[in-house]
């Protein structure tokens, strides 16, 4: 069993440029964390040199060490090991770069995601930005991965080994690039010490376009009402504005942005009633007919590889459902919900509070042993059942149906395994299929066949 210093490593979450990340236990109370350790590749050591890599990975602790901020995440722990020094962090198995499906093939599509959940990610970006701002610091790599999601659906800001203070210098060779070509604006690329604010808003209106379209902005930006229906020109102009090639051309600060975009918001609520307070058509045409379809629900555990997922689930290249089921819904008093489709009955509520997967299957044992909704027959659902539930992301009159299930509930557990440590999991609000080991924090919704009754 192998320790950095005290934590005991439980595995490699990452690994930068600069370090290592590693997920750890603490031993006496057993609390999860992230460890970061300095550990440069080569290369970097024969560019900057292993002092100048020493003092920046300080620096970038101490950074985030003074700053308390919701949407910013917060240092535990600062160490050293055998020559190396190392700090901790809360540990959060989400971000923002998984859960739109973003790959190493930065430039490939990723999943489109609803309009409400880019502005509500979008706004706690650019307030924890306000705070990082206010302190007199730059990040310079503000992306969807350095955006963690915790179990409560908050972004934390996090790896800060690229961010400056105003008016100080990077030290590096110019040969160096500082932050991701895909989200750095064009003066980074140019000059790193240069940049001022303005290019974490430039990243932040980069990741929002991503968000709201699929795709990343091209060179020559298409208007971004081009990719979704339910944008209008405030829309272009907001995007226009914060992806302008000359820093002195975008928002001046996040505050500034952020007003902008709670007008948006306000446009879009008001859009979105006025939809809601149309007659229904006479005889409205089913949505996604082409494909939806019945979906035999598979009701036995089974463990998938990842390469195989995709085969065995029925999901596409963004692990999405390759179909989806025309549910038929009946709400009952006795808090359950049965789905004439699938002849499934399911909670309405689910577990008030996330766990992790062991628990989850302690809840449902309890379910059981309370006789919840007078029966006894609850179990963690499949990957299968639960993707019955899933839906496309969600145009125009989409919005006007009412929720029945909680929406508290983002991720759910499987009954499925991953490996012998990890479990499979669906994304109800985003309608994707992922894995996460057991130690994850993610809700239950069980269910139960109505054969049974």
């Amino acid at each position: 069993m192998r320790y950095i210093g005290k934590y005991k490593i439980l595995g490699l979450l990452g690994r930068g440029g600069m370090g290592k990340i590693f997920k750890v236990e603490h031993p006496v109370i057993g609390k999860i964390a992230a460890l970061k350790m300095l550990d440069p590749y080569p290369l970097l050591i024969d560019l900057m040199g292993l002092d100048s890599i020493r003092r920046m990975f300080k620096a970038e602790a101490i950074t985030m060490a003074r700053l308390r901020h919701p949407n910013i995440v917060e240092i535990l722990d600062y160490c050293e090991t055998d020559g190396k020094p190392y700090y901790l962090m809360d540990y959060y198995v989400n971000n923002l770069g998984v859960m739109i499906g973003e790959s190493s093939q930065v430039e490939l599509p990723s999943r489109k995601i609803k309009v409400d959940k880019a502005i509500y990610y979008t706004r706690q970006t650019l307030q924890g930005l306000a705070c990082l701002h206010h302190a007199g610091v730059i990040h310079r790599d503000i992306k969807p991965y350095n955006l963690l999601v915790t179990d409560q659906d908050t972004i934390k800001i996090c790896d800060f080994g690229l961010s400056k203070l105003r008016g100080e210098k990077f030290g590096g060779p110019r040969s160096l690039k500082v932050g991701s070509a895909w989200y750095a604006p064009p003066e980074q690329e140019e000059d790193p010490d240069s940049v001022d604010f303005s290019a974490d808003l430039y990243a932040v209106g980069t990741t929002l376009y991503r968000m709201l379209t699929g795709v990343l902005p091209a060179d020559n930006l298409s208007p971004i009402s081009r990719f979704n229906v339910d944008l209008d020109e405030s829309w272009n102009n907001f995007i226009e504005k914060a992806l302008a090639a000359r820093s002195q051309d975008r928002y001046a600060s996040a505050k500034l942005m952020l007003a902008d975009l709670e007008i948006l918001h306000q446009s879009w609520e008001e859009k979105k009633t006025n939809i809601c307070s149309l007659p229904e058509p006479a005889a409205p045409k089913p949505q996604y007919e082409s494909k939806t379809q019945h979906r035999q629900s598979r009701n036995q555990c089974i463990k998938v590889d990842p390469r195989a997922a995709r085969k065995v689930f029925a999901i596409d290249d963004l692990w999405r459902p390759a179909f989806y089921v025309r549910n038929e819904f009946t709400i009952h008093p006795n808090g359950t919900i049965a789905d004439r489709t699938t002849g499934l009955v399911w909670q309405q509520f689910g577990s008030e509070f996330p766990m992790t997967w062991h628990q989850a299957h302690k809840y449902v044992e309890q379910l059981n042993e309370t006789y919840f909704a007078e029966c006894r027959d609850w179990r963690l659902p499949t990957i299968d059942e639960l993707m019955t539930l899933l839906t496309e992301v969600p145009q125009g009159e989409d919005y006007c149906i009412e929720p029945i299930f909680d929406q508290t509930q983002k991720w759910l557990w499987s009954c499925d395994r991953r490996s012998f440590t990890a479990a499979w999991y669906v994304s109800s609000d985003m309608g994707y299929v992922a894995w996460q080991d057991f130690s994850g924090y993610f809700y239950v919704r069980a269910v139960r066949s109505k054969e049974n009754d």
